[in-house]
């Protein structure tokens, strides 16, 4: 099995393709690397494409006590180094998207070109945001795993109901403390000072019903020089699982024009 280790967590990846590239994949919170599946067949027959589980998801392991946010891309850039991958293009939905802007940010010298699918770059970008997330956390910690599970489930499938015994799988399978570690850690992730700082190409894709990360997408644009932002119809915050024939037609046009 492709694992690798860093920094106390032993790491799950998988790899297809030998085209060009490479192409990194890069998750949201409770996923895994599963939820580019489409995206995976569709890229792999002309990139070099790789998923990454984040530390505590999926097959990647969780050491005990706090979670320290910077772990998430600094286990990517290893994720590069074990590959032996001196510069890729990350492509990331919500949590996977966050990552992959520090990732740009700290090893700028290792990306090529950032896909941000429904990520932000902070946690308190105003004062709804400074409240839902602590009430959300609190919530959360009251709750079994299979609740947490559920109501994941049913608002990340809103669109495809299909997608919903994958996404609650993921998330029981993180564990009750697991997923409560790493949701305090992703909560508490900040990025929105180092926005200028990004110099590669970079695609903001959000869904058009996206109520939970789209107030954040003109800022970004606005931040990242020579951004570009792309509205997908049909599609809420799990994007590429919602509409993934439009994700995938832009990623493809983002790529050429790379």
């Amino acid at each position: 099995m492709p694992y690798f280790e860093n920094q106390g967590a032993r790491l799950y990846y998988e790899e297809s393709g030998q085209g060009d590239g490479p192409l990194v994949f890069l998750h949201g919170l409770s996923l895994d690397g599963r939820q580019w599946a489409r995206q995976v067949e569709r890229f792999s027959s002309q990139y070099r494409v790789i998923t990454l589980d984040a530390r505590g998801h999926g097959k990647s392991s969780l050491p005990p006590g706090k979670v320290d946010n910077n772990l998430y891309w600094q286990d990517v850039v290893a994720l590069l180094d074990h590959l032996g991958i001196s510069r890729a293009t990350l492509c990331g939905n919500s949590m996977g998207g966050h990552v992959a802007i520090q990732v740009a940010i700290n090893a700028a010298e290792r990306v090529d070109g950032l896909i941000l699918i429904g990520a932000i770059c902070t946690n308190s970008f105003n004062r709804y945001e400074r409240w839902v997330g602590p009430i959300n956390r609190f919530c959360c910690r009251l709750m079994p795993i299979s609740w947490i599970a559920w109501s994941i489930s049913v608002g990340m499938g809103s669109y495809n109901r299909a997608d919903r015994p994958y996404i609650k799988e993921a998330v029981k399978g993180m564990g009750y403390s697991g997923f409560n570690r790493s949701w305090k850690a992703v909560n508490t992730m900040e990025s929105r000072g180092g926005l200028p700082q990004i110099s590669c190409p970079a695609l903001l894709l959000i869904g058009e019903d996206d109520s939970m990360t789209g107030r954040q997408q003109p800022y970004m644009l606005e931040h990242i020089a020579g951004s570009r932002l792309v509205t997908i119809p049909r599609a809420h915050h799990a994007t590429n699982l919602d509409n993934p024939e439009q994700v995938e037609q832009e990623i493809e046009a983002f790529l050429q024009g790379q």
